[in-house]
Order: structure tokens, then sequence, then C-alpha cells
């Protein structure tokens, strides 16, 4: 009796792996998704009287308020300031906050002889210093660029501190070995180690710079999107504080994806970013 072979079953096919890039798109994807989910139950809420259209105008409103401001010029002057007093704060306190952090990290005696006044100043908010800027400047963008100033260089001052320490001691005295200056041995030994301090530094400075000349802006009135704010708020004008409120939001996620750019193309060669690209 002759049996027939039967066919052997087929191999299971390999799951595609998920590539890291296919893997942001959707993470992309699921965050638009949710912020439409926001604002249509935003809409929903004042469309059916849920939440009082007075406090919350439906976002249709919000958005009709937002594309006649960007029909108005003075919109745009005030968009233009409150970049530039953000911009100009923080590159002060990156250029600040590297110089003093590389000086005081590179010697002990330093490191122990500021840590206490360091400690005492860091946590003290920028908020509590308005009245002092007020009376030395009033509403001008001198106080908007004190508070930013302030704010942000405590932030790339310590993470600088953090990566000066973190440089290996060898590399340093094998620098010191070599007669190498004190500019050469920040340029070829601490700079290298101390580059991804110094840009989770800017990502962080970034978002607070941003935060406090805002801030400025709607307390003291210093010209620019916050002075605008408060304007539409105290003259009743709810549609146009809101749809202000999401320019500002807009220009903070512009401000992180910034500073992600800055920090891939300055860290191209640093294992977490070539990991991420991959």
């Amino acid at each position: 009796m002759t049996t027939t072979p039967t066919a052997a079953p087929p191999e299971p096919r390999a799951a595609r792996p998920r590539t890291r890039r296919s893997g942001r798109r959707n993470d992309a994807w699921l965050g638009v998704l949710g912020v439409l989910i926001v604002l249509a139950g935003a809409e929903l809420l004042s469309r059916t009287g849920i939440v009082n259209p007075d406090f919350l105008p439906p976002v249709t409103e919000m958005y009709a308020s937002l594309f006649q401001l960007l029909g108005e010029g003075s919109f745009w002057e005030s968009l233009w300031l409150t970049v530039r007093g953000w911009a100009v704060g923080l590159a002060a306190a990156m250029a600040l906050g590297i110089v003093v952090g590389f000086v005081i990290g590179s010697s002990r005696f330093l490191r122990e002889f500021t840590s206490s006044t360091v400690e005492f100043l860091r946590p003290i908010p920028s908020v509590a210093l308005i009245p002092l800027v007020v009376l030395m400047f009033g509403t001008k963008p001198a106080s908007a660029f004190l508070l930013v100033l302030y704010a942000a260089f405590w932030q790339v001052l310590v993470q600088v501190l953090y990566g000066v320490a973190d440089v290996d001691p060898v590399a340093r005295d094998t620098a010191r070995s070599y007669r190498f200056g004190p500019l050469r041995v920040a340029r070829s030994v601490i700079y290298p180690t101390a580059l991804p301090y110094i840009m989770t530094a800017f990502r962080l400075a970034a978002a607070v710079a941003l935060i406090l000349e805002i801030t400025a802006e709607l307390v003291i009135g210093v010209p620019g999107l916050g002075r605008d704010i408060g304007i539409a708020q105290s003259s009743g004008n709810v549609p146009a504080t809101y749809a202000l409120v999401i320019v500002v939001g807009l220009i903070g996620v512009a401000v992180n994806l910034f500073a992600r750019f800055v920090e891939r193309k300055a860290l191209w060669w640093h294992p977490s970013v070539r990991s991420e690209v991959a």
C-alpha cells in the first residue's frame, strides 16, 4: 500500500520589523488625532452650553478671530517683537552661561567658592524680579530681556557645570602634560564632552525664555503678543484672547522643534542621536 506524501506546511513569514521612522510617523499622527479630539470636544462643550460660551467660545470662533488677526499688521509686529525678545534673551543666556560654566567648572576652587551662591540664586523665580525691573526700565523691552536672561542663564549654567565635571580626568591631565593652553584644553577636551549637556541646556532654556518673554509682556506691558493677550482679555474680546493664546502655543511647538533640530545637527555623532536617525 502506497501513501502519497503530504506537503510540508509553509513556513511562517517573518514579521516585518517596525522601524523607528515609521514609529515616529505613527506617533505624529496619534498626536494630531489627539489635538483634533480636544478641539472637537471644546467645540461641543461650548455649542451645547455645558460650558458658558462667554468663558469658552466655540473653537470655530477662535480660529475665525485668528484668521482676522493674520490680516492685521499690528499682529505681525507684535509677533516679531516677541520672537526677537525671546531670541536675544536666549542668545545672551547661552553665551553667558557657557562662558561662566566653563570658567567655574574648570577650577575646583571656583566650584566650591560659588556653589552656595549658585544654589541660593538659582531657585529664585524670575517673576519675583518684576518689581525691580519695572523700577529700572518700566515697560521697555529691557525689562523682558533681564527676566529672560536671568531665568535661562541658570538652566545653561547648571548643565554646563555638569558637562565640565563629566570630563575624563585622564584626558584632561594628558592634554596638560602636552602643555595645552587653557583655551586649547577647553576646545579639544572639555567642549566635546560638555556639548550634549549644552544642547540639553539649549532645549530647556529655549522653553523657559519663551515663558518669561510672554510673562513680561503680559504682566509688565512690554510690547508683544503677551501684551496683546492682556488687552484683548481686558476689553472682553474672548475669541481674540484664545486666538492669541493659540498663537503662543504654536510658537512653543515651533521652539521645541527648532531646539530638537539644532540638537540633532550638533550631536550627529552622538550615539543617542544616531540611534534615533537609524
